[in-house]
């Protein structure tokens, strides 16, 4: 019995005195400083805080809703064949790898090894080998070597935790990559059908030019017109005919970028038919503001991963101002002479088993910078974080504001385009009767292309607005359902001992 006592007092000595050791080091008072803000604590204006009296979300395929098939194939074929997709996807196949790779540091670590040697003595006479001078052996061993990392102050499983929450952020990103791929293509198809529309306008421009120059003549060839009025009506058809050629310019070049988005060739934009975009009712706000509506950006969630990676990271560098316990162990078969497999039998079998400890004594400051670097990228990410929080408000209150703009603008623009389509219709009506002169009709037929080009344009930017509102708000991706827990994001406090 006092055998059994001397040495569980012999074990508690080793283990105060190991403790007393190590915390010789300690952190000199290095934390983290930054605080992650509360989503709710930012102000809202009054244009989330109106949309938020409607519930509903966008759907994953958001771009559904503007009701064209061409559009929703071409997503999906980009989806497919981008390259910017095949390299997210690789990089949360690494991060994913990466954190297997960390994961395997807390399981037991088996590793073999065999040597073979055929050895030859050689013969001197006053440093030879004696009964062996001039004879051949067999060096030989076999041996199992075990590790296993007791983990006692959680290095090994908070590396593993930080390697997943990268992990996470990695799928964040790709997410986030495939938002601003679909919004891309999305700005771009709407490009595409404004140019086609700005081409109708100018075509029809062009035919009413036409048909003003041929009335024209005829005014001339009955009498009752001058040259200088055909000459007038002839003088615009040349700058008509340049801005239909610019416009089929505009049109090649939006098939070119939207066949470069699809990881495609030129060949493949050229197929694209023209654009047939619709746009059905408003989109509405979650009621619940702007915390969730914050949470479903990818951006946000990736922000958010990397603030929890970086909190297990001073986890990681605490760990390393106390003593590191490893369990190791050998089992073997060693032989130095006999035959090439006696080394095998039993009686050459040999093992060892035991704890392996590292303390940290004195390492010239190198704990110590490495928690400040641990606690300066915490920082860093919850900076990060922040500045993704507060823009992501702003950018969702931009596009709220720009799309009730957009919806009073369509009205007003149609508006003027019924005007303008009124004055030219009297002007055109009273040149034909000779009551007025050309002038009258060419600076009513510019007003109605001008109003028209502006109805266009007021569109497209409609369409845009809904495109960019439903990329502020996360793209119906589902990103808030990825999203780590509110302690994981925290700093971790200083342990006592190391104070």
């Amino acid at each position: 019995m006092p055998r059994r006592i001397n040495r569980a007092l012999k074990t508690l000595s080793v283990l105060a005195l190991t403790l007393a050791i190590s915390g010789c080091i300690g952190t000199g008072g290095i934390a983290p400083q930054g605080k992650a803000l509360e989503a709710n604590s930012l102000a809202t204006d009054e244009a989330i805080q109106s949309a938020a009296r409607d519930a509903h979300w966008p759907t994953a395929q958001w771009w559904q809703a503007y009701g064209d098939p061409q559009l929703n194939r071409w997503i999906s074929l980009a989806l497919q064949d981008s390259p910017n997709m095949a390299m997210a996807a690789a990089r949360v196949r690494q991060a994913r790898s990466m954190a297997g790779i960390a994961e395997s540091a807390e399981s037991l670590q088996i590793n073999g090894q065999s040597t073979l040697k055929r050895h030859n003595w050689p013969t001197d006479q006053f440093y030879g080998p004696g009964e062996l001078a001039n004879t051949t052996t067999w060096d030989n061993n076999a041996a199992l070597g075990f590790s296993y990392a007791l983990d006692l102050w959680g290095r090994e499983s908070n590396a593993t935790e930080q390697a997943v929450d990268m992990a996470h952020m990695s799928a964040a990103e790709a997410r986030q990559a495939q938002l601003e791929l679909q919004n891309n293509i999305v700005r771009a198809y709407i490009e595409l059908s404004l140019h086609y529309a700005q081409r109708d306008i100018v075509a029809a421009t062009l035919k009413q030019q036409q048909q003003i120059l041929d009335l024209a003549q005829k005014r001339l060839d009955g009498g009752i017109g001058t040259h200088f009025e055909v000459s007038q009506a002839e003088t615009p058809l040349p700058e008509t005919h340049r801005q239909l050629d610019a416009l089929d310019e505009e049109i090649a070049l939006s098939r070119n970028q939207l066949a470069a988005l699809a990881g495609k060739g030129p060949g493949a934009g050229a197929q694209l038919q023209r654009p047939t975009l619709s746009l059905g009712a408003a989109l509405k706000l979650p009621s619940s503001l702007p915390a969730q509506l914050l949470g479903q950006r990818p951006d946000v969630v990736a922000s958010r991963w990397q603030v929890a990676a970086q909190a297990r990271g001073i986890d990681v560098a605490h760990a390393g101002f106390y003593p590191n316990v490893d369990l190791v162990g050998s089992l073997g078969y060693m032989a130095t002479g006999g035959g090439a497999l006696e080394f095998l039998t039993g009686k050459k079998l040999n093992y060892s088993v035991g704890p392996a400890i590292t303390l940290p004594i004195f390492d010239g400051g190198r704990l110590r910078s490495e928690l400040g670097e641990a606690s300066a990228g915490y920082d860093i990410a919850v900076a990060k974080y922040n500045q993704t929080l507060v823009n992501a408000l702003k950018n969702i209150s931009d596009q709220l504001i720009r799309r009730e703009s957009m919806d009073k603008q369509q009205t007003f623009a149609a508006e003027s385009v019924a005007t303008a389509q009124k004055t030219y219709d009297i002007a055109m009506i009273a040149y034909q009767r000779g009551l007025t002169d050309y002038l009258n009709v060419l600076n009513a037929q510019t007003l109605l292309f001008k109003q028209q080009q502006v109805q266009q344009q007021v569109q497209a930017a409609r369409l845009s607005a809904h495109a960019e509102l439903v990329t502020a708000l996360g793209g119906g991706l589902d990103a808030g359902d990825d999203v780590p827990r509110a302690e994981k994001t925290q700093p971790p406090k200083t342990p006592s001992l190391l104070k």
